[in-house]
């Protein structure tokens, strides 16, 4: 296993030099590498997901009926929100992390543009999907769907250009 032979240890080691100092790493504190491993998977998870949703959920809620959708939507909701919830806690928990202790060949920038970008999952998820589901909970609404669809795009984008962002954190610690 990669963790198990050290070769993420000596990858996340390799080119501190090169990269300038990371932040101490405190044996009190969670393994750089760790936290940019937890922020891979949670993010990968949520690109997977969201253009899911982004693709074939959402468009799919004109075909419900509008007699069937109070139940739909309620459902959806809860059993959305348990997948949802875990992935984006952790990966805006690493992501803080990964600015804090960063591994040395990661550059600052990296986890400091990553942090920004789950800001902009959050901020759009409170700002335009949970108003519109919200909608949606009381009667269904053309309208507001494609709202929901249209304003998705920017945690799909969001989202998407975090998985490129830390993949390649990755490569490079790897590397």
């Amino acid at each position: 296993m990669l963790l198990a032979s050290g070769s993420l240890r000596e990858g996340i080691n390799r080119r501190s030099r090169a990269m300038g100092p990371a932040l101490p790493y405190d044996r009190g504190m969670i393994n750089p590498g760790i936290l940019l491993l937890l922020n891979l998977i949670s993010t990968w998870f949520m690109v997977g997901l969201i253009w899911l949703v982004q693709l074939v959920h959402y468009r799919q809620f004109d075909l419900v009926g509008e007699t069937s959708w109070l139940d739909y939507h309620r459902r959806h909701s809860t059993m959305i929100t348990v997948l949802v919830a875990p992935a984006m806690l952790i990966e805006a928990a690493s992501s803080i992390g990964l600015v804090i202790s960063r591994p040395a060949a990661m550059a600052p920038w990296i986890a400091w543009a990553g942090l920004a970008l789950v800001a902009v999952a959050w901020l759009s998820t409170a700002l335009i999907q949970v108003p519109c589901h919200n909608k949606l909970s009381r009667r269904f609404d053309a309208a507001v769907c494609r709202s929901l669809t249209i304003g998705n795009w920017i945690r799909t984008i969001a989202w998407t250009a975090r998985g490129v962002l830390m993949a390649g954190a990755m490569w490079r610690v790897l590397g």
